[in-house]
């Protein structure tokens, strides 16, 4: 979860498709990005060795958690026409895998489904449009395929998204088909 507002919008989004994955037999955690210590990309370069970054913070037992899933759900609110800043510093820390598959042609990431859910305020034509490119190299670099996704605009005040029936149902939905297909 990439929002630093609990219970939001991107929150409660995420929980629906948490219930709707946990419906089909399926384990999930949520992990919140927010509560996490995690340091920015410093380009130190060790990655290029052997895959693995050498800072040492938070990300280790992501990567881990990143690698051991057969899906993964990424729920951000949009700022500023992208995901948030504390889900953009795991995104970037993520340099570590895209070098093991691209750079080292290290093929041990198992393939798993992806899901994108995103929460504007904006109505803006182009809001979403920044934030899927992302996303979806994001996905690349871990090795999980863009398979859903669930974009709401016009939606901004802390639980509004609870006025938004059919936007709850459709995050149970892809929880659910992450699962079975």
């Amino acid at each position: 979860m990439g929002s630093p507002r609990i219970k939001g919008n991107s929150d409660l989004l995420l929980d629906e498709a948490l219930k709707g994955a946990q419906s089909q037999g399926a384990e999930a955690e949520k992990i919140v990005v927010d509560k996490l210590q995690i340091a920015p990309c410093k380009e130190y370069y060790g990655c290029l060795k052997d895959g693995n970054c050498v800072i040492r913070d938070d990300m280790d037992d992501l990567y881990l958690k990143i690698l051991d899933t057969d899906a993964i759900i990424v729920a951000s609110p949009i700022f500023f026409y992208t995901v948030s800043a504390q889900l953009m510093l795991l995104i970037s820390r993520c340099q570590a895998l895209w070098a093991r598959k691209y750079v080292l042609k290290n093929m041990d990431i198992p393939l798993k489904k992806g899901a994108f859910i995103a929460v504007g305020a904006t109505k803006g034509e182009k809001l979403f449009d920044g934030p899927k490119l992302t996303i979806k190299y994001f996905f690349q670099a871990i090795n999980a395929g863009y398979t859903e996704e669930l974009l709401i605009r016009g939606v901004d005040k802390r639980g509004e998204i609870k006025e938004h029936p059919d936007a709850l149902a459709d995050a149970y939905v892809i929880g659910k088909k992450l699962v079975t297909g």
